[in-house]
């Protein structure tokens, strides 16, 4: 039997913040691993036919991912997150922004914080996450760039990843 997958998607242009809400069929440590290794968030990061390719990923507290997604035209979109708080199989936060190859930051695009909490439910994991933005501009700007769209094919990815590793029932 499936349960159902819990995705809430909300705009709350008042606290100029995307409240988001997942849950994914599988354990809180393999989701867990999921976000926060370069090797398997390659996997899933990008919305297809993108490719997520990360070129270095530091995952300490004042570290940094590097990475880019790869268009099926082979153009490299660069982006950074910068770790700031990391409580282990909970919660961790930082900022991401577009960069360039050396990850200087694109100060003509939003750079947006991300707040992400874990917490294991029975058979699921719940993701929550909280994106907030400087100004409405910024949040209007990554709506328009596609940002639900391409967040939830992601998110999709990642279910279709936790099927290949998690343990057959039978």
């Amino acid at each position: 039997m499936n349960k159902a997958i819990l995705f809430n998607f909300l705009v709350d242009k008042e606290n100029n913040q995307i409240n988001v809400e997942r849950s994914f069929g599988a354990p809180l440590d393999l989701v867990w691993s999921a976000w926060t290794e370069a090797a398997i968030l390659d996997q899933w990061w990008a919305p297809k036919p993108y490719k997520s390719v990360t070129k270095s990923m530091d995952f300490t507290e004042g570290g940094r991912w590097h990475y880019y997604m790869l268009s099926p035209e082979g153009e490299k979109h660069w982006c950074m997150f910068d770790f700031d708080v990391i409580k282990s199989q909970a919660y961790f936060s930082g900022a991401d922004a577009f960069c360039d190859e050396n990850a200087v930051i694109n100060t003509s695009q939003p750079r947006v914080k991300w707040e992400n909490a874990f917490k294991a439910q029975e058979e699921d994991t719940l993701v929550t996450i909280q994106l907030s933005f400087e100004k409405l501009e910024d949040l209007e700007t990554i709506i328009q760039m596609g940002f639900k769209e391409g967040f939830s094919a992601g998110l999709e990815n990642l279910d279709q990843y936790l099927l290949t590793v998690l343990p057959q029932k039978g």
